[in-house]
Formats: C-alpha cells, structure tokens, sequence
C-alpha cells in the first residue's frame, strides 16, 4: 500500500521516523491480523498521531474514557462500531467484549487500509482486564486464513499512558506475549523539534523553556499565551505559577502521577521526589531523607523510573553506584520552586514568587538541563563536526587527579564508536564541559580538558583521537575561539550551534 495515501500530514510536526514504522505496519499486505502497541507519557501526542493515522486511511479509532464502567463503555464501542459501518446509533447491541472486538475488526477488515486503534486501553482494563485474553482468541483465529487473502489483514494498535500497564501487555506470560510486530514508545520531542514546535525564536528562551516543560507537544495548547518570546518570566508566572492554568505544575505533577495505576501511595511519591529534588542521589539517602529503609523506597523507586519520571545515571568509564535525578521537567519544577512557596503563589504572589526563585532555577534546574541538552547534541548532532563522525555511547564520568587531590567531574563524555562503556582501556571520542553560568568560556576551561585528557591516558585510556568540547550558555573569549580556528581537536558550542543555527 504505500504511495501518497501514507505521506506525512503537513500538521505532525517531527515523528517522521514514528509515522514510517506505522506507515509499514499499515502497508504489509498480509492477509493475517497484525498487532501494534504504542506507549508514551501523558501529553506526549500519541493520540494525535494515531487520529493523523487513522484519518490518513480511514480507519476506526477509539478511546476508552476514565472511570467510565464496563457496560457504558461496551454500548459506546459498540456505537462506534456502528457508525463506521454506515449503521444508525444504537443498531448493535452487544453485549461483551468478544462480540465488540470481533464486529470492530470485521468492519474494519472490510476497508482497503484496514485499521483498528484503541487508544487508551489501561482504562478499560480496570473494569475489563479480559480483553488481552480475547484479543490473543482473536488474532490466532485470524492467522488461519479465516479471511479472504484479498487484502491486507485487520490492523489493530492498541495506546495508553499508563507505561507499566502498556508494557506489560507484551511480556511474560501476558496473552498478547509475541505477537505484536510494533512496540513503539512515543518520547517526548528533541529540544530542537520543541523549539521549532513552539515556534520560539531565541535559543536562550528556548532553552528555559524546554528546561521546565521538556519536549512533551501537549503543553504547547494549554501554555501557549502569552507566547514565551513576549518574556519568559512573565509568561512562567502565567502558566506553571498559575493555579487558575490546566499546567499549573502542581496539579500538573498530580495527574501525571495519576496516570499509572501501580502509584497509590501518592504522598510516599511526592516526599521521594522532593527528597531527590533536594539532593538526596542514591535509595539510602533517598530512604534516609523519608526516615523509612532502603528497602521501602526501592519499588517506588522503580516505578517512576519506569514511568520516566526519573532516571538513574551511570558513570560510563567506572562501576559504581547510579546518581539518581529527576527526569521529567515539570515535576523537577514543581519540587524545587512551587511546593516549597506553593502557599504564596495561591494567593497570588506568582511574581514575587519566581523572583525569590531565579537563583534556584539558575543552579538546580538551568545549569543541569543545559548540562543534558549537551549531552543530547553529542549524541544526536555532533557526527557532522567530529573528525570520527557518530560516537559511541554518551554520558558523564569522574576522573580522579592524584596530585591535586582532586577529583574532576566531567559533563559530557562520548565514547568511541563500537566501544562499550566502563570496559577497560577503551577510546574516547569526545571530553566535554557544559557551563550555563553568565561567564564566558575561555582557555582556563580548555586547560582543564587538557588535564584531564593526559590524566585519562595515564590511566590507559585511547586519548589519541579525543576531541575536547566547551559548551557555553553565553559563548566565548576572542582567543579561545581563535585557538579553536587553528586546533583540530577542539570543539566549541554556543546557545546558536546547540540549535542549529
């Protein structure tokens, strides 16, 4: 099937390589039933990229709603149903889910471009948790030629946000285990993508604002006005500092927590975030900070790994124990800047709030998120400018300098392509370091690369080839940038280069 029916919408931004995969998945002619899964945080578009899907071919699409109850949800498929097939509102009376899932993917099988999605499945799982068991009844029979090999077989792909229900749907000995050919999980857009998305013209604007909302499309509706190139403070005070806004991050944090089920304890999650927000990095001092054991916080723990919510951070040169951070933008957000003054921004101090809080977001969430979008750029963008073009894999590390007695954090680390991480002796691609203070950068910074460069060679790592990188949030010195000129091996990112300018 491919051809101009399957061209990207002009209207979706990014997710080229997304809609490929489910274009294909759409395209096989196979006249077996197929199965796809796609998953992602709230608000990260997955529904309005399978609407654009299915308006594409005329397809069914279908979402289940929350705390509706089994039988309202039964008869409103089934008038779904119905309606796609030409039929009057409350013609079919169904009764179960087998009867509804069989009748939704025969109509459906009978359209050229045969196409099924039931978004927001977690939802009737609640009321419903047979509808794996039927779904698995169904698609084996329809692997046994059951019908006509005319066309291509029923697509079916099933959504939701609830990321532990979603991804449990395919493992162990769940029902639907082996039989899905898509298991997409939809992120959050690239800072560069977001920007173009949010049509913000001034990297640094961007850049703040990308640190306290992310990459997720769905904030873009509900935060757009005033726009943040009008001046980001003010429109900060008027969207996330705004108890009268649907993104107010409070509330905000709140139903995204909400939205896996397995989080029930929510005030246990909220004092483990803010006890990470606070600095605590590993589960002991995580635990310490609660008063509660090591052991009690690590399912927690897991969980919003899982869901995205934080993440645990390797070293890539050396075992040791993970630094544990927040993750998602919003909740660092909400953590470190609205729940401690959260009494004062309801009463309508959102101004004065955030002016007391600049020096926080400067070091805590600024400085780190700058820290990350360097990281991203090396692995995404820095190909084009590395003498060994894509790197291996990307992080940060710690180098010990005995006669200093001393040890040097680096921000950005890239491996040499095909290199695992932590083995020994490996090559290094590219040593970095990312400020996002008000200085300039200059040739102290490029010194202290230097130095830990021959420490790391010392030490038996392949430093031959390594590339050293200065990311700068305001750029850098005349003879640095002239040095930069004459040296092969050094390598200077501003705000501009960071974006693509």
């Amino acid at each position: 099937m491919k051809n101009d029916l399957l061209v990207k919408p002009d209207d979706l931004v990014d997710r080229c390589r997304e809609w490929e995969l489910l274009a294909e998945f759409l395209a096989d002619p196979d006249p077996a039933m197929r199965l796809g899964i796609v998953s992602g945080r709230w608000r990260h578009g997955k529904s309005y990229l399978l609407q654009a899907l299915s308006e594409q071919v005329g397809g069914l699409y279908v979402t289940a709603v929350r705390e509706e109850g089994r039988l309202p949800a039964i008869q409103r498929f089934s008038d779904a149903v119905a309606a796609y097939a030409g039929l009057r509102q409350g013609s079919l009376r169904l009764t179960d889910w087998r009867d509804v899932l069989s009748n939704a993917l025969d109509v459906t099988a009978r359209s050229p471009h045969p196409l099924l999605v039931i978004d927001e499945l977690p939802y009737l799982l609640q009321h419903s948790p047979e509808i794996p068991g039927l779904l698995q009844q169904l698609y084996d029979e329809r692997q046994r030629g059951s019908r006509p090999a005319a066309g291509p077989g029923p697509r079916l792909i099933l959504c939701g946000s609830a990321m532990s229900v979603m991804h449990e749907l395919l493992s162990g000995t769940k029902p639907l285990r082996g039989r899905a050919v898509v298991d997409l999980r939809l992120g959050p857009f690239d800072y560069r993508a977001s920007c173009d998305f949010w049509r913000i013209t001034d990297p640094l604007t961007a850049l703040k604002v990308h640190a306290v909302l992310g990459g997720a499309p769905g904030y873009r509706p509900v935060a757009a006005r005033p726009h943040p190139d009008d001046g980001f403070d003010t429109w900060l005070a008027r969207t996330l500092l705004d108890p009268g806004r649907a993104v107010y991050s409070r509330t905000e944090t709140e139903d995204l927590l909400r939205e896996d089920p397995r989080i029930t304890q929510h005030t246990l999650y909220y004092d483990i975030l803010t006890a990470i927000a606070q600095g605590a990095t590993t589960p002991s001092k995580i635990g310490a900070a609660l008063e509660r054991s090591r052991n009690a916080v690590a399912h927690p723990l897991g969980v919003l790994e899982s869901t995205g919510y934080i993440r645990r951070e390797q070293d890539i040169l050396r075992a040791r124990h993970p630094v544990i951070t927040l993750a998602d933008p919003v909740i660092r957000f909400n953590q470190l800047i609205t729940l401690p003054q959260a009494a004062a921004v309801e009463q309508g101090f959102a101004e004065q709030v955030w002016q007391q809080a600049v020096p926080t977001f400067n070091s805590k969430i600024l400085g780190p998120h700058f820290e990350e979008l360097a990281r991203d750029f090396t692995r995404r963008y820095a190909h084009t400018l590395l003498p060994g073009g894509l790197p291996g894999p990307v992080g940060t590390t710690e180098v010990a300098d005995p006669q200093a007695r001393t040890k040097h954090e680096v921000d950005v680390i890239a491996l040499a392509a095909g290199e695992r991480p932590q083995a020994p002796r490996t090559r290094i691609a590219l040593l970095g370091e990312a400020k996002a203070t008000a200085a300039r950068r200059g040739t102290g910074d490029l010194e202290r690369l230097e130095r830990i460069r021959s420490l790391l060679a010392e030490q038996g790592y392949g430093t031959k080839d390594t590339t050293l990188a200065l990311y700068s949030l305001h750029g850098f010195y005349p003879d640095l940038i002239k040095l930069a000129d004459r040296r092969d091996d050094l390598l200077l990112v501003d705000l501009p280069r960071l974006y693509g300018e």
